[in-house]
């Protein structure tokens, strides 16, 4: 297989992720607006059990598929990396059928155990989602082996557009009925936008079919494993990436215990306590999710592209894509860093408007956790490589290390009156941060890798530092005239026009990493053109 860089697959899928995110937004607001506080508890109810079953199906086996049709591509037997397809969506459907049939038939036992007996109508309907997803997960799973991200990408966003319009349309029509059928009509949107986005996958395949199966025939009486060995491999590499997407979540939970019970120790009432809890997780923590979908596709596109140059033991070329994608998760995560603590009230005020108070209360908090998002963009990148190299169980571990370290500071600094719930998000931080140290040190002792430590870090630094610099100014110039929000608007414009101009005055991007890109040559040509004016 040519060598191929991951930069074009992670920019698609970061785009992809960032349509998704917009029609998200779109959603959840107007069905808040249209089913209440009730309606959306119900929904709420149903969706974070989806979760739990869709993470315990699928978190890892996409990543594992892609690895393994990875290698051998990067031997040139087709046939077996086909064969690791047939077998994964056998074994995908029959967790689909399993979990779906679970959520479903046990929809009152589960919504009574989780006392929220109006929740079982969502329940019921979200679950034929968790038969669909799986299957589709396969497909994309095989693509990404070849290091096409594009039917992920496309799928996603024709999942996420289906379970908009069909959610919204239901909500609106069933809440004259009850709230507990507008929540299960919101719920069946999860449903037909996975049934839409398996029917887009199986499209693509259908239209691929006759190129795909005439590389198989080319190899395919080449002896390979067992169909049992193709499983073990599966489950080996997919269990450990499972359990660490498994961790957080479950962090998340023991968070709210060890949060809630330190604000009572320290005299705040019952009432402040969750509000100031509500501020961390409410209206905080979400902005943290957008920088993340960028480096979640460097992520995933990185793992078959370490995995290849790992089986053909092309050393150089390992360690070009891992210190690109170091560098990459670098000059994204760092900006959005930056950019978040300098304007953390500006944005808070923003986004809540009709909450003010509550929301300059809570900027100290996303001050922090913005602090967090470049150590989170470093640990996701090298949890990928590490998944690339074979070495799924270590990002966990590592993780495991943060966590707990998170739960030590976390229940300590809570407990101080005038830190309060910034003690966990500073908690989340220093996770995040033990974790992507403990991954540098793990890939290069992995690879033997030295970073360019100028080219890695010193130069995305110094970009963001004029960037904050420059945003910090304009805002304050501009709030004199024109208030909060046009004001945070515009410092954030700024801010992505300086930060650009740096990169290229640095030389922190090069013209053969530009090319790397879609029309790559053509922006290369045109920076070239500016230049010489």
């Amino acid at each position: 297989m040519a060598k191929k860089s991951f930069m074009q697959g992670a920019l698609i899928l970061a785009v992809a992720g960032v349509i998704i995110k917009i029609m998200g937004a779109c959603f959840r607001i107007p069905l808040g607006n249209i089913i209440g506080d009730e309606g959306m508890g119900y929904y709420q109810s149903a969706y974070p059990v989806y979760v739990l079953f869709l993470t315990l199906a699928t978190a890892g086996v996409p990543v594992a598929i892609s690895k393994l049709i990875s290698e051998r591509v990067a031997v040139g037997n087709n046939y077996e990396a086909y064969r690791v397809f047939r077998v994964s969506f056998i074994l995908l459907f029959a967790m689909g059928v399993i979990s779906s049939s679970i959520l479903f038939f046990g929809a009152d036992v589960i919504s009574q155990f989780t006392r929220a007996p109006g929740a079982k109508p969502a329940m019921m309907a979200i679950a034929p989602a968790l038969l669909f997803v799986p299957m589709m997960a396969s497909y994309r799973g095989y693509f990404q082996g070849y290091q096409d991200m594009k039917p992920t990408a496309i799928s996603q966003i024709v999942e996420q557009f289906f379970r908009v319009i069909i959610g919204y349309t239901l909500a609106t029509v069933l809440v004259s009925s009850s709230l507990q059928f507008a929540a299960a009509g919101a719920a069946f949107g999860a449903t037909a936008g996975a049934i839409a986005g398996i029917v887009a996958m199986i499209f693509i395949y259908l239209k691929r079919k006759k190129a795909i199966l005439l590389n198989v025939e080319r190899n395919n009486k080449v002896k390979g494993d067992s169909s049992i060995k193709i499983l073990t491999q599966i489950f080996t590499i997919s269990i450990p990436i499972t359990l660490g997407a498994a961790i957080m979540p479950i962090m998340n939970t023991i968070d709210l215990g060890i949060v809630m019970r330190r604000l009572h120790d320290t005299g705040w009432s019952a009432d402040t306590a969750i509000s100031l809890y509500g501020q961390l997780t409410g209206m905080a923590a979400p902005i943290i999710n957008f920088p993340q979908i960028l480096t979640q596709a460097i992520a995933i596109s990185i793992v078959p592209a370490v995995a290849a140059a790992y089986r053909q033991k092309d050393s150089s070329f390992l360690k070009y894509n891992i210190q690109l994608g170091v560098r990459t998760a670098m000059l994204i995560g760092l900006p959005c860093s930056l950019g978040i603590m300098t304007l953390s009230e500006p944005i808070m005020v923003l986004l809540f408007p009709l909450q003010r108070a509550s929301a300059i209360s809570a900027a100290p908090c996303l001050f922090v956790m913005g602090f967090s998002v470049i150590f989170l963009s470093i640990a996701q990148t090298l949890s990928g490589v590490l998944q690339g190299l074979g070495k799924q169980m270590i990002p966990v571990i590592n993780l495991f290390y943060g966590v707990i370290l998170k739960i030590i500071l976390t229940y300590i600094l809570t407990g101080i009156h005038d830190i309060n719930v910034k003690g966990a998000a500073i908690g989340t931080a220093a996770a995040y941060a033990i974790a992507s140290i403990l991954n540098i040190i793990a890939v290069k002792k992995q690879t033997g890798l030295k970073f360019d430590i100028t080219l890695t870090f010193i130069k995305p630094i110094t970009c963001g530092v004029v960037m904050s610099a420059f945003v910090w100014l304009s805002y304050r110039v501009a709030f004199g005239i024109f208030g909060n929000a046009v004001s945070t608007i515009f410092a954030v414009c700024v801010g992505a026009f300086i930060y650009g101009g740096m990169l290229f005055i640095t030389k922190a991007i090069t013209n053969e990493e530009l090319k790397t890109l879609p029309k790559g040559d053509k922006i290369v040509s045109l920076i070239n053109k500016f230049k010489n004016k």
